[in-house]
């Protein structure tokens, strides 16, 4: 893992000045850092994924949406056992998914306002 990024995840998070940093920013931020703290950052990696599977940027995008859940499922069941976030992440990203998999909409989230489309779905597809 590169340090410098891990840095500027850390600088990133940081700076925010949130309890959870939301939309492309977010799962950039917490991708970085869950690989090196998954404990610490996995629950929030997997809330900020279960949500961008219902942001507008993938509406038309169904591949997407079950790839991000399916990353989330993956992250929460990784989290250790005695990590006090991982069954109701787990079980909020498997609930998530079978929605997904059974085409039902998904709930509304909060999204941060202003959020570049087009730069939010580059991020979103890991081209940041």
């Amino acid at each position: 893992m590169d340090q410098d990024m891990v840095v500027l995840a850390r600088v990133r998070l940081l700076s925010a000045n949130r309890r959870v940093v939301r939309g492309a920013e977010g799962l950039w931020i917490y991708r970085v850092l869950a690989r090196v703290e998954p404990e610490a950052y996995g629950s929030k990696l997997v809330y900020v994924l279960v949500e961008a599977s219902a942001s507008p940027l993938v509406r038309e995008l169904p591949e997407r949406r079950l790839a991000l859940l399916d990353e989330a499922v993956e992250v929460a069941k990784a989290l250790g056992t005695s990590n006090p976030y991982r069954a109701k992440m787990l079980a909020r990203a498997l609930a998530a998914r079978q929605r997904e998999l059974e085409g039902r909409p998904a709930e509304p989230l909060a999204s941060d306002e202003g959020e570049d489309r087009v730069a939010g779905l580059e991020k979103l597809e890991g081209h940041a």
